[in-house]
């Protein structure tokens, strides 16, 4: 990864979102890293807007993101309710 990432951010990102800032594999602290980096692409694509290597990472990264969300909404809906509200994903 780029130095957007750095891993004293991802600890910053997994210690608020998970339960601990080495809890990487829980649903709510890969959300928000997904999310992260997405709107970091996000930006990047507003400023180079043929680069479609970025945008076909984006929208992986957007694939992966509903997934997990997903998987979160079927298994428990209130901690899907809460990273939702939490990371503003919804109108």
């Amino acid at each position: 990864m780029s130095e957007y990432l750095s891993s004293d951010k991802k600890q910053e990102i997994f210690a608020k979102y998970g339960k601990s800032n080495t809890d990487t594999g829980s649903s709510e602290s890969q959300v928000a890293l997904f999310s992260y980096r997405i709107a970091h692409l996000t930006e990047h694509l507003k400023k180079n807007r043929k680069d479609y290597n970025t945008q076909r990472a984006l929208l992986r990264l957007v694939g992966k993101r509903r997934h997990i969300l997903d998987y979160l909404k079927e298994t428990d809906i209130e901690r899907y309710r809460a990273i939702v509200k939490e990371l503003n994903l919804r109108k």
